[in-house]
């Protein structure tokens, strides 16, 4: 696994997981939400982003966090080895993205210039993430089948399941299309 995609919900902890991955096997991580925002939530001309990832994604090895599923998965999942997608429960991710808006701290996730508020667009922002598995996620889903089907999927609901993961990964020696490390701890 030298170039892994993790999808998921606001919240659900895929910046997290991007930055051990990229510890554990040291990988670089790409935010892309470092990449697309603009100082005080501005968005950037598409192509303007898209060449920003296209940059970031050249290397031979990575971890990628983001969803951006139209915007971007023409250029990252041709290269992807492995998709990691965060089935998190709803509630922990609104939980999540309620407190870490509370505390209003700088997350190294985010564009400089971009700090979570509680505001009107903050609860436009939670609707999402509490409608993401039925509103959206069946869309970003249907993307990766179209342009990525042959690249395993590991799916990962919670904490015990990403904490088994990661301790398989250290242990095994190579993912492979047919069964990936978590496969045995799924739903």
């Amino acid at each position: 696994m030298q170039r892994i995609v993790i999808l998921g919900n606001a919240g659900s902890g895929k910046s997290t997981l991007a930055r051990t991955l990229g510890r554990r096997l040291n990988l670089p991580v790409v935010h892309l939400d470092t990449l697309f925002w603009e100082p005080g939530w501005v968005e950037p001309d598409a192509e303007q982003f898209r060449t920003r990832v296209r940059e970031a994604i050249k290397a031979d090895s990575w971890v990628c966090e983001g969803n951006y599923a139209r915007r971007t998965f023409d250029l990252r999942l041709p290269r992807a080895d492995l998709i990691i997608w965060l089935d998190t429960p709803r509630l922990t991710c609104f939980a999540r993205v309620i407190r870490r808006s509370i505390m209003n701290r700088p997350r190294p996730d985010l564009a400089t210039g971009c700090r979570e508020k509680i505001d009107r667009k903050f609860l436009t922002f939670l609707k999402f993430v509490w409608t993401f598995d039925r509103d959206y996620r069946p869309g970003i889903d249907n993307v990766r089948q179209s342009i990525g089907p042959d690249i395993p999927v590991v799916r990962l609901r919670g904490k015990r399941q990403v904490s088994t993961f990661l301790d398989r990964l250290c242990t095994t020696p190579q993912v492979s299309q047919k069964q990936t490390p978590a496969q045995n701890t799924q739903r």
